[in-house]
């Protein structure tokens, strides 16, 4: 039996094995994660899926706003170990997130991932037509979800990373990353 439960700080390492294992390390490189990078997930909304003492799934939200003073929330990256895909983890993670994130007061998320997928959870391009990331996306993978009613209605202009910075958590740059300050500084 999985168990969802808040992510505690003991999770890091298995979680980013389990990001790399699912993502490969130019995860990195995307532009959502530049959005997080150096960054505090937003309060109560860092989930971790375990099975049997091992971290199986994980789940991030992260504070952005959607346009000019437009709080919205940025999602993922979502992922479940390969070895068990299929099941519903990654579903019920999603629910889990959403639903808190609905509960906490939140009125809107956004993500980048597979929009067929992400259908099922109520995710649409045209909530987000007017909005861009701050670097390069897959315009036809970048969706949005009301949480709220009107929560992403009318949002226009570029996403940027709000929020706690500190992200005690974060592995630190590779050493040598000449390019890693500069990436900072595009959220």
């Amino acid at each position: 039996m999985f168990q969802i439960r808040h992510e505690r700080s003991g999770d890091v390492l298995a979680r980013e094995h389990l990001l790399d294992l699912c993502f490969g390390a130019a995860r990195r490189l995307k532009t959502s994660e530049r959005l997080r990078e150096g960054r505090l997930p937003a309060e109560g909304l860092a989930f971790t899926a375990e099975y049997n003492g091992h971290v199986c799934g994980t789940v991030r939200l992260w504070h952005v706003e959607a346009g000019f003073r437009r709080p919205a929330l940025l999602l993922g990256p979502l992922a479940v170990d390969p070895e068990i895909q299929g099941h519903g983890l990654g579903a019920t993670l999603m629910s889990h997130a959403l639903t808190r994130a609905t509960i906490l007061g939140h009125g809107a998320v956004l993500l980048v991932g597979d929009a067929p997928y992400y259908a099922r959870f109520g995710f649409t391009p045209e909530l987000v037509a007017g909005l861009s990331m701050p670097g390069p996306f897959e315009r036809e993978r970048f969706l949005g979800l009301n949480l709220r009613p009107g929560g992403l209605d009318g949002t226009q202009g570029i996403v940027r990373a709000t929020g706690a910075w500190g992200d005690a958590d974060a592995p630190p740059p590779a050493f040598g990353d000449a390019g890693a300050a500069s990436r900072r500084r595009v959220a």
